[in-house]
């Protein structure tokens, strides 16, 4: 026990941030004047502590194996310095590590495993979700076109970016893969006039958006379906298709497939717009130190994510040229902050929703979860791209001047008219 409490007492003096750890017998190693405070009930988060495994450390502190105290800002600071480095870098993996990855990926994305997983995360709580975001419940990085924007100004205006990128016209029928809570879906149908078609696996999400096509009379325009994407319809292909927050949940396995679908579900001369969270790495599918487990385990079982470059790579076996890219990684740190300091400033009221042990670890895992992705989005550990895409053409040597049929301008001024 002497060699464990010497070997924390030297992680503690080496780490560049004021940390205190309290043990379970009651001895205070570390610093004077902390801003965070580790109190440990078990031996084991010691152990974890002198590791860096801050997963595990998470894991420890849902689970009620430690105390945390200090602000959320403060705790990824020291989070940070107990890592010591990147958890970008030691996540990546050789050639036999690769292989065990991608069996586990096809097994964890049959259709039955996507909807139960979906499930896990989605249909935690409305009520819990609608305390920390805006008032659309829009649950995907916004868009702080103005710096002073409130959240509910960018969620907005990330809408706007996102139908405005589709050059959305009245009529046009207009699929939103994973639709969520319906923000996207009904700011279409309502500002642009298109025939919308939303599919999600969560049941709470398809009950609530129902009801508000129903109260706002929309129900001959738009439609929420209870579907798979693979289960899709593609008979009478779409003008256009957004995808926002969902192609993390498809599976590194599975992404050719999914490319291969959109392009089946797109007519000729439409457009698709992938909105999603991509690796920081180029080969590493989660974070190291244990941060990628603690997600799969609370957060996004059989979430999975791919750099930019093997996104795509996917686009092009799936059949589709890519048009734009856009790069939003800074406006999803801000996002998660923003959704992470109203969780904590509405703290007791997550506990009245969320309730008996079950509902309490919870809290506690959203609350690492929220800022521990702010942090990772700050310094570039994970990322967040919009990729408009389009069936691959060829031969067409009007292209440029737009012909019949085609979305597409090829030329920037359609960003800034």
């Amino acid at each position: 026990m002497n060699i464990l409490y010497s070997q924390a007492e030297r992680k503690l003096a080496e780490l560049p941030f004021p940390i205190r750890a309290v043990l379970p017998d009651g001895t205070v190693l570390g610093a004077a004047h902390p801003e965070v405070t580790l109190q440990a009930h078990s031996l084991s988060a010691i152990n974890h502590l002198i590791s860096g495994n801050i997963g595990l450390i998470g894991e420890d502190y849902v689970e009620g194996r430690i105390g945390l105290e200090g602000s959320m800002r403060q705790l990824m600071a020291a989070a940070q310095a107990i890592m010591g480095d990147s958890p970008v870098k030691p996540a990546n993996a050789n050639w036999l590590a690769k292989i065990k990855r991608r069996s586990q990926s096809v097994l964890q994305h049959t259709l039955e495993k996507d909807a139960s997983q979906i499930q896990f995360h989605y249909d935690l709580s409305d009520d819990f979700y609608g305390l920390w975001q805006d008032p659309r419940r829009v649950y995907s990085c916004a868009y702080y076109k103005e710096p002073g924007y409130s959240l509910s100004q960018a969620q907005d205006a990330k809408l706007d970016h996102i139908c405005r990128k589709l050059r959305l016209q009245p009529g046009e029928r207009f699929l939103d893969i994973g639709a969520g809570w319906g923000g996207l879906l009904l700011w279409a149908a309502e500002n642009y006039g298109v025939d919308a078609t939303g599919i999600t696996l969560s049941k709470n999400q398809h009950a609530h958006v129902n009801a508000l096509i129903e109260q706002k009379g929309l129900s001959g325009r738009v439609r929420m379906l209870l579907l798979d994407y693979r289960k899709l319809d593609d008979s009478d292909p779409f003008d256009k298709i957004a995808s926002v927050g969902m192609f993390e949940h498809v599976g590194r396995s599975n992404l050719p497939l999914y490319f291969s679908r959109l392009h089946q579900l797109i007519r000729p001369g439409g457009l698709i717009l992938n909105h999603g969270i991509t690796a920081g790495g180029t080969e590493n599918s989660q974070l190291a130190y244990g941060m990628g487990d603690f997600i799969d385990k609370y957060i996004f079982p059989g979430g999975e994510l791919v750099h930019i470059g093997k996104v795509l790579e996917s686009v092009t076996e799936g059949g589709l040229e890519m048009v734009d890219v856009e790069n939003l990684r800074p406006h999803y740190a801000r996002t998660l902050w923003a959704w992470s300091d109203n969780l904590e400033r509405q703290l007791d009221k997550a506990h009245e929703i969320l309730t008996g042990e079950a509902g309490a670890k919870s809290v506690r895992a959203y609350r690492l979860y929220l800022a521990g992705c702010a942090m990772g989005f700050e310094r570039g550990w994970i990322s967040l791209h919009q990729v408009l895409c389009q069936k691959q053409r060829y031969f067409d040597h009007q292209e440029l001047d737009g012909p019949a049929g085609q979305t597409y301008p090829f030329r920037r001024d359609y960003i800034y008219d």
